[in-house]
Protein backbone atom coordinates (compact mmCIF):
# COMPACT_ATOMS: atom_id res chain seq x y z
CA UNK A 1 0.00 0.00 0.00
CA UNK A 2 1.10 3.41 -1.06
CA UNK A 3 1.35 6.29 1.30
CA UNK A 4 -0.43 8.93 -1.51
CA UNK A 5 -3.16 7.93 -3.87
CA UNK A 6 -1.58 10.87 -6.41
CA UNK A 7 0.94 12.99 -6.21
CA UNK A 8 1.52 16.05 -8.89
CA UNK A 9 4.27 18.02 -9.78
CA UNK A 10 4.00 21.64 -11.56
CA UNK A 11 2.49 24.99 -11.58
CA UNK A 12 0.03 26.29 -8.86
CA UNK A 13 -0.76 30.03 -9.67
CA UNK A 14 -3.36 32.83 -9.28
CA UNK A 15 -6.02 32.93 -12.38
CA UNK A 16 -7.14 36.28 -12.66
CA UNK A 17 -11.08 35.64 -13.79
CA UNK A 18 -13.55 38.23 -15.08
CA UNK A 19 -16.12 38.60 -12.72
CA UNK A 20 -18.40 41.99 -14.30
CA UNK A 21 -17.61 45.25 -14.00
CA UNK A 22 -17.44 48.63 -11.92
CA UNK A 23 -19.38 51.51 -11.47
CA UNK A 24 -16.67 53.64 -13.88
CA UNK A 25 -17.42 50.11 -16.61
CA UNK A 26 -14.06 48.84 -15.91
CA UNK A 27 -13.78 44.61 -16.04
CA UNK A 28 -13.24 43.30 -12.21
CA UNK A 29 -11.37 40.03 -11.88
CA UNK A 30 -11.63 37.56 -8.94
CA UNK A 31 -7.96 36.53 -7.63
CA UNK A 32 -9.13 32.51 -8.30
CA UNK A 33 -6.47 29.59 -7.23
CA UNK A 34 -5.76 27.59 -10.36
CA UNK A 35 -2.86 25.61 -12.39
CA UNK A 36 -3.97 22.27 -13.41
CA UNK A 37 -2.11 20.16 -11.65
CA UNK A 38 -3.97 21.18 -8.29
CA UNK A 39 -6.76 21.15 -9.95
CA UNK A 40 -6.59 17.58 -10.73
CA UNK A 41 -5.74 16.67 -7.07
CA UNK A 42 -8.55 18.53 -5.91
CA UNK A 43 -11.11 16.50 -7.75
CA UNK A 44 -9.51 13.73 -5.88
CA UNK A 45 -9.71 14.92 -3.13
CA UNK A 46 -13.31 15.82 -3.02
CA UNK A 47 -13.44 12.06 -4.20
CA UNK A 48 -11.66 10.94 -1.18
CA UNK A 49 -7.99 10.62 -2.05
CA UNK A 50 -5.26 11.21 -0.02
CA UNK A 51 -2.82 13.30 -2.51
CA UNK A 52 0.03 16.08 -2.29
CA UNK A 53 1.38 18.54 -4.00
CA UNK A 54 4.99 19.68 -4.86
CA UNK A 55 5.54 22.93 -6.38
CA UNK A 56 6.91 26.87 -5.69
CA UNK A 57 5.06 30.00 -5.52
CA UNK A 58 6.54 33.07 -4.47
CA UNK A 59 6.75 34.03 -0.21
CA UNK A 60 4.03 37.17 -0.63
CA UNK A 61 0.03 36.72 -0.69
CA UNK A 62 -0.94 35.58 -3.53
CA UNK A 63 1.50 32.70 -2.52
CA UNK A 64 -0.18 32.29 0.88
CA UNK A 65 -3.42 32.35 -0.48
CA UNK A 66 -2.80 29.40 -2.90
CA UNK A 67 -1.04 27.07 0.39
CA UNK A 68 -4.08 27.77 2.30
CA UNK A 69 -6.60 26.98 -0.25
CA UNK A 70 -4.64 23.84 -1.62
CA UNK A 71 -4.46 22.72 2.57
CA UNK A 72 -8.60 23.93 2.58
CA UNK A 73 -9.99 21.37 -0.23
CA UNK A 74 -7.69 18.55 1.46
CA UNK A 75 -4.02 18.36 -0.46
CA UNK A 76 -0.75 18.35 1.42
CA UNK A 77 1.03 21.33 0.91
CA UNK A 78 3.99 19.63 2.97
CA UNK A 79 6.10 20.33 -0.50
CA UNK A 80 4.68 23.60 -1.64
CA UNK A 81 8.26 25.71 -1.66
CA UNK A 82 7.85 29.90 -0.98
CA UNK A 83 10.62 31.28 -3.10
CA UNK A 84 12.05 34.30 -1.10
CA UNK A 85 12.86 36.40 -4.38
CA UNK A 86 10.53 35.38 -7.23
CA UNK A 87 6.78 36.32 -6.93
CA UNK A 88 3.81 33.91 -7.42
CA UNK A 89 2.91 33.40 -10.68
CA UNK A 90 -0.24 35.05 -12.56
CA UNK A 91 -3.00 34.20 -15.59
CA UNK A 92 -5.19 36.33 -16.22
CA UNK A 93 -8.09 34.47 -18.24
CA UNK A 94 -10.71 36.23 -20.62
CA UNK A 95 -13.82 33.97 -21.14
CA UNK A 96 -15.13 34.40 -24.70
CA UNK A 97 -19.01 34.29 -25.18
CA UNK A 98 -19.31 30.23 -25.91
CA UNK A 99 -17.22 30.15 -22.65
CA UNK A 100 -13.99 29.15 -23.65
CA UNK A 101 -10.98 31.33 -22.94
CA UNK A 102 -7.42 32.65 -23.50
CA UNK A 103 -4.66 32.97 -21.22
CA UNK A 104 -1.96 35.82 -20.46
CA UNK A 105 0.77 35.12 -18.37
CA UNK A 106 3.01 37.15 -15.60
CA UNK A 107 5.48 34.69 -15.70
CA UNK A 108 9.05 36.07 -16.53
CA UNK A 109 9.88 34.31 -14.74
CA UNK A 110 7.41 33.16 -11.81
CA UNK A 111 8.14 31.11 -9.06
CA UNK A 112 6.49 27.90 -10.14
CA UNK A 113 9.61 27.64 -12.55
CA UNK A 114 11.96 27.60 -9.72
CA UNK A 115 11.98 24.24 -8.49
CA UNK A 116 14.96 22.52 -8.29
CA UNK A 117 15.76 18.75 -8.32
CA UNK A 118 17.55 19.41 -4.88
CA UNK A 119 13.95 20.17 -3.70
CA UNK A 120 11.87 17.22 -4.51
CA UNK A 121 10.67 14.77 -1.52
CA UNK A 122 12.00 11.87 -3.31
CA UNK A 123 10.56 9.76 -0.25
CA UNK A 124 6.77 11.11 -1.81
CA UNK A 125 7.83 10.15 -4.99
CA UNK A 126 8.66 6.47 -4.22
CA UNK A 127 5.21 6.25 -2.10
CA UNK A 128 2.54 7.46 -4.70
CA UNK A 129 0.07 5.01 -6.64
CA UNK A 130 0.16 7.91 -9.52
CA UNK A 131 2.45 10.60 -10.41
CA UNK A 132 0.51 13.36 -12.17
CA UNK A 133 2.20 15.96 -14.47
CA UNK A 134 1.58 18.55 -17.66
CA UNK A 135 3.98 20.68 -19.83
CA UNK A 136 4.24 23.75 -17.76
CA UNK A 137 6.88 22.61 -14.95
CA UNK A 138 8.82 21.46 -18.34
CA UNK A 139 9.06 24.75 -20.28
CA UNK A 140 12.46 25.77 -18.57
CA UNK A 141 15.80 24.40 -17.85
CA UNK A 142 15.60 23.90 -14.18
CA UNK A 143 12.31 23.26 -13.10
CA UNK A 144 12.20 20.49 -16.44
CA UNK A 145 15.23 19.11 -14.90
CA UNK A 146 13.34 18.79 -11.68
CA UNK A 147 9.84 17.14 -13.90
CA UNK A 148 12.09 14.59 -15.27
CA UNK A 149 13.82 13.62 -12.15
CA UNK A 150 10.33 13.29 -10.27
CA UNK A 151 8.92 11.22 -13.17
CA UNK A 152 11.68 8.74 -13.38
CA UNK A 153 12.20 7.88 -9.47
CA UNK A 154 8.44 7.72 -9.23
CA UNK A 155 8.25 5.31 -12.06
CA UNK A 156 10.82 3.42 -10.97
CA UNK A 157 9.21 2.87 -7.68
CA UNK A 158 6.02 1.62 -9.80
CA UNK A 159 3.86 4.26 -9.94
CA UNK A 160 1.85 4.90 -12.61
CA UNK A 161 2.44 7.92 -14.55
CA UNK A 162 -0.38 10.22 -15.87
CA UNK A 163 0.37 13.17 -18.51
CA UNK A 164 -1.67 16.00 -19.16
CA UNK A 165 0.07 18.01 -22.39
CA UNK A 166 -2.05 21.22 -21.35
CA UNK A 167 -0.26 22.98 -23.99
CA UNK A 168 -0.06 26.88 -23.67
CA UNK A 169 1.67 28.06 -27.11
CA UNK A 170 2.72 32.08 -24.74
CA UNK A 171 4.84 30.00 -22.62
CA UNK A 172 7.22 28.53 -25.12
CA UNK A 173 10.31 29.85 -27.04
CA UNK A 174 8.77 27.41 -29.48
CA UNK A 175 6.56 25.13 -30.65
CA UNK A 176 9.15 22.49 -31.39
CA UNK A 177 10.55 22.65 -27.88
CA UNK A 178 7.11 22.05 -26.48
CA UNK A 179 6.66 19.53 -29.10
CA UNK A 180 9.98 17.57 -27.83
CA UNK A 181 8.63 18.07 -23.97
CA UNK A 182 5.29 16.73 -25.05
CA UNK A 183 7.21 13.60 -26.60
CA UNK A 184 9.42 13.38 -22.89
CA UNK A 185 5.79 12.85 -21.13
CA UNK A 186 4.21 10.27 -23.56
CA UNK A 187 7.47 8.06 -23.50
CA UNK A 188 7.15 7.74 -19.74
CA UNK A 189 3.05 7.55 -19.46
CA UNK A 190 0.99 4.95 -18.20
CA UNK A 191 -2.24 7.17 -18.66
CA UNK A 192 -2.36 10.29 -21.02
CA UNK A 193 -5.25 12.89 -21.07
CA UNK A 194 -4.90 14.88 -24.60
CA UNK A 195 -7.34 17.45 -26.00
CA UNK A 196 -8.89 17.24 -29.55
CA UNK A 197 -6.91 20.42 -30.42
CA UNK A 198 -3.68 19.17 -28.69
CA UNK A 199 -3.87 15.85 -30.57
CA UNK A 200 -4.02 17.37 -34.17
CA UNK A 201 -1.06 19.85 -32.95
CA UNK A 202 0.78 16.80 -32.18
CA UNK A 203 0.26 14.42 -35.16
CA UNK A 204 -0.92 16.18 -37.76
CA UNK A 205 -4.20 14.40 -37.73
CA UNK A 206 -7.74 15.92 -37.86
CA UNK A 207 -9.00 12.25 -36.88
CA UNK A 208 -8.59 11.27 -33.40
CA UNK A 209 -8.07 7.75 -33.99
CA UNK A 210 -5.66 8.38 -36.37
CA UNK A 211 -3.81 10.48 -33.98
CA UNK A 212 -4.15 8.22 -30.96
CA UNK A 213 -2.42 5.52 -33.18
CA UNK A 214 0.33 7.73 -34.61
CA UNK A 215 1.12 8.06 -30.89
CA UNK A 216 0.55 4.45 -29.78
CA UNK A 217 2.43 3.33 -32.92
CA UNK A 218 5.76 4.96 -31.10
CA UNK A 219 5.00 4.94 -27.55
CA UNK A 220 2.96 2.27 -26.72
CA UNK A 221 0.31 4.04 -23.76
CA UNK A 222 -1.81 1.94 -22.02
CA UNK A 223 -4.61 3.99 -21.61
CA UNK A 224 -5.20 7.28 -24.18
CA UNK A 225 -8.44 9.75 -23.29
CA UNK A 226 -9.32 12.40 -25.82
CA UNK A 227 -11.39 14.97 -24.40
CA UNK A 228 -13.57 16.73 -27.01
CA UNK A 229 -15.52 19.46 -25.00
CA UNK A 230 -18.91 19.43 -26.78
CA UNK A 231 -18.28 16.32 -28.34
CA UNK A 232 -17.61 14.49 -24.96
CA UNK A 233 -14.27 12.12 -24.85
CA UNK A 234 -13.07 9.07 -25.84
CA UNK A 235 -10.40 6.14 -23.82
CA UNK A 236 -8.45 4.02 -26.09
CA UNK A 237 -7.56 0.85 -24.33
CA UNK A 238 -5.77 -2.08 -25.85
CA UNK A 239 -6.98 -1.41 -29.25
CA UNK A 240 -11.01 -0.72 -28.15
CA UNK A 241 -12.08 2.84 -28.33
CA UNK A 242 -15.44 3.86 -25.95
CA UNK A 243 -17.20 7.38 -26.61
CA UNK A 244 -19.24 8.97 -24.62
CA UNK A 245 -21.41 12.43 -25.17
CA UNK A 246 -20.89 15.31 -23.11
CA UNK A 247 -23.48 16.81 -20.41
CA UNK A 248 -23.97 20.19 -21.74
CA UNK A 249 -25.08 22.80 -19.15
CA UNK A 250 -27.50 25.67 -19.96
CA UNK A 251 -25.80 27.93 -17.54
CA UNK A 252 -22.33 27.38 -18.24
CA UNK A 253 -20.56 30.50 -17.40
CA UNK A 254 -16.72 28.90 -18.54
CA UNK A 255 -14.74 26.12 -19.21
CA UNK A 256 -11.72 26.81 -16.56
CA UNK A 257 -10.43 23.61 -15.12
CA UNK A 258 -12.97 21.13 -17.03
CA UNK A 259 -10.29 18.88 -18.28
CA UNK A 260 -8.85 18.79 -15.23
CA UNK A 261 -11.95 17.57 -13.36
CA UNK A 262 -12.23 15.11 -15.66
CA UNK A 263 -8.71 14.14 -15.55
CA UNK A 264 -9.23 13.48 -12.03
CA UNK A 265 -12.44 11.99 -12.28
CA UNK A 266 -10.11 8.86 -14.79
CA UNK A 267 -7.61 8.52 -12.07
CA UNK A 268 -10.27 8.05 -9.38
CA UNK A 269 -11.18 5.33 -11.55
CA UNK A 270 -7.67 3.86 -12.21
CA UNK A 271 -6.85 4.53 -8.06
CA UNK A 272 -10.03 2.20 -7.59
CA UNK A 273 -9.80 -0.05 -10.74
CA UNK A 274 -5.83 -0.28 -11.76
CA UNK A 275 -4.72 -0.63 -15.49
CA UNK A 276 -5.42 -4.33 -16.11
CA UNK A 277 -8.24 -5.74 -17.33
CA UNK A 278 -10.45 -2.43 -17.91
CA UNK A 279 -14.10 -3.33 -19.41
CA UNK A 280 -15.89 -1.59 -22.59
CA UNK A 281 -18.41 -0.89 -19.48
CA UNK A 282 -16.32 -0.03 -17.12
CA UNK A 283 -14.61 2.50 -19.37
CA UNK A 284 -18.09 3.95 -20.29
CA UNK A 285 -18.81 4.02 -16.71
CA UNK A 286 -15.80 6.06 -16.21
CA UNK A 287 -15.99 8.54 -18.95
CA UNK A 288 -20.04 9.10 -18.22
CA UNK A 289 -18.82 10.34 -14.25
CA UNK A 290 -15.95 12.03 -15.84
CA UNK A 291 -18.01 14.00 -18.09
CA UNK A 292 -20.85 15.07 -15.88
CA UNK A 293 -18.26 16.40 -13.07
CA UNK A 294 -16.57 18.36 -16.00
CA UNK A 295 -19.98 19.80 -16.92
CA UNK A 296 -20.49 20.79 -13.32
CA UNK A 297 -17.55 22.91 -13.09
CA UNK A 298 -18.29 24.72 -16.44
CA UNK A 299 -21.02 26.30 -14.48
CA UNK A 300 -19.07 27.74 -11.89
CA UNK A 301 -15.95 30.59 -11.49
CA UNK A 302 -12.67 29.06 -11.22
CA UNK A 303 -11.86 25.12 -10.36
CA UNK A 304 -9.79 24.35 -7.41
CA UNK A 305 -11.91 25.94 -4.50
CA UNK A 306 -15.00 25.00 -6.34
CA UNK A 307 -14.49 20.76 -7.44
CA UNK A 308 -18.20 19.07 -7.39
CA UNK A 309 -19.15 16.64 -5.23
CA UNK A 310 -20.06 13.27 -5.58
CA UNK A 311 -23.66 13.94 -5.35
CA UNK A 312 -23.53 16.48 -7.72
CA UNK A 313 -22.01 14.31 -10.08
CA UNK A 314 -24.36 11.87 -9.68
CA UNK A 315 -27.56 14.08 -9.94
CA UNK A 316 -26.48 15.14 -13.27
CA UNK A 317 -26.31 11.84 -14.46
CA UNK A 318 -29.42 10.88 -12.80
CA UNK A 319 -31.42 14.30 -15.05
CA UNK A 320 -29.61 13.09 -18.35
Amino acid sequence: MKKYDVTALGELLIDFTENGKSGQGNPLFEANPGGAPCNVLAMLSKLGHKTTFIGKVGKDFFGQQLKEAISEVGICADYLFMDEEVHTTLALVHTYPDGDRDFSFYRNPGADMMLTEAELPLDVLQDTKIFHFGTLSMTHEGVRAATKKAVQTAKAAGAWISFDPNLRPPLWKSLDEAKEQVLYGLEYCDILKISDNEITWLTGEEDYSAGVAWINSRYHIPLVLVSMGKEGSRAYYQGNMVEVAPFLQENTIETTGAGDTFCGCVLHYICEHGLEGLTESGLKEMLVFANAAASVITTRKGALRVMPEREDVEDVISRA
